[in-house]
């Protein structure tokens, strides 16, 4: 008996050295493995995702209306999938960062933020480019010539670190528009809409549907869609945690081809995707489709197509302070998922 315990302990001791897992092994007694052959720890059971009630993000409502989270998930272990919203992307990353997420839809530059204070995250997908604008109370915006009448207005878009407060941020200064000429107010998107209609303040900059909201209500007109204040400028995109990374990464790719399938099946059935978006969120159907019709925005799944523009993004959060650091695209991007997936 004693021998024994001695190969025991020597046996534990080389594993220990050597960097070996313990993983839970299945029914069978062997450990389960990756595609690529490698051991895979303990699965998740229960999937948190969070999203913002916004047409840039249907791709997450679309799989959840189907069922795919779940479902096409079952066989790493899922068996409950959670959604939770935020109205912007800044507290989304901070409950994120607190460890309440494993993925999110968010705008590009709020992960920005989050991983220079830490967050331990990649985006692994492209969601959707452009799709904001700029409105102004009807009467102000019939004598908007230039980004200059701006001046003295107050307008209320997202807090600062979103995308909606960079791309504003960045037209101002681009148009030699000092940012402490306008009254910037950080607000969710319904508290936005119901302040230009009571015209508390002079006008929004917010993604879709807002904008179409309020020109059908009668309370503004878009002077200025996202896409010609910053041309193809990048905005939502796939977040995913750095454990699912590591220690899920089948997981992982299969978050990714639910995304893709997701997004390929929102962009061909437009009337019921508006339909599932406004079940979720409240807004009408009609202003959903009419939102379709009016924004610039291109639902999207590469993540090539984001790369440039983030990295754009992080430098200007460096100009404006809100990281000290200037983040490279391996801080933010792990694209091998999209394009193992792509390559099969």
């Amino acid at each position: 008996m004693k021998k024994i315990l001695t190969i025991l302990l020597v046996v534990l001791t080389l594993a220990a050295f050597s960097g070996c897992v313990v993983d839970t092994p299945d029914d069978d007694g062997v450990a389960p493995e990756t595609e690529n052959g490698t051991t895979q720890v303990d699965p998740i059971t229960h999937l948190r995702i969070g999203y913002q009630p916004s047409t840039h993000q249907i791709a997450e409502m679309v799989a959840m209306d189907k069922g795919w989270w779940k479902d096409d998930l079952a066989r790493f272990g899922v068996t409950e999938v959670t959604e939770y919203s935020f109205p912007s992307g800044p507290p989304e990353m901070q409950s994120m960062m607190a460890g309440h997420l494993d993925i999110a839809y968010v705008g590009v530059a709020p992960p920005i933020t989050a991983i220079a204070q830490g967050l331990e995250a990649k985006i692994v997908a492209g969601v959707q480019v452009q799709g904001s604008d700029l409105v102004l109370r009807p009467e102000l915006a019939d004598n908007y010539t230039s980004p200059a009448d701006l001046r003295g207005l107050k307008i209320a878009t997202f807090p600062p670190g979103s995308i909606q407060d960079g791309v504003l941020k960045k037209f101002l200064m681009d148009n030699n528009v000092s940012i402490n000429d306008v009254e910037i107010v950080p607000m969710g998107p319904g508290d936005a809409i119901t302040a230009i209609s009571a015209k508390a303040v002079d006008g929004v900059f917010l993604p879709h549907p807002g904008p179409a909201v309020i020109e059908l209500d009668g309370d503004g007109m878009t002077v200025a869609s996202s896409g010609e204040m910053w041309q193809d400028h990048a905005c939502c995109c796939l977040l995913v945690s750095n454990e699912l990374i590591e220690s899920h990464p089948d997981m992982v790719k299969e978050i990714v081809r639910i995304h893709i399938k997701a997004t390929k099946y929102l962009i061909e059935n437009p009337n019921e995707s508006a339909e599932i978006f406004a079940e979720k969120t409240g807004f009408a159907a009609d202003k959903v489709l009419y939102s379709f019709e009016r924004w610039d925005g291109r639902w999207i799944s590469d993540p090539h197509i984001e790369l440039n523009c983030t990295i754009k993004f992080a430098e200007v959060d460096y100009e404006l302070g809100y990281i000290d650091r200037l983040l490279t695209a391996e801080d933010i991007f792990d694209m091998s998922f999209y394009d193992a997936v792509k390559g099969e």
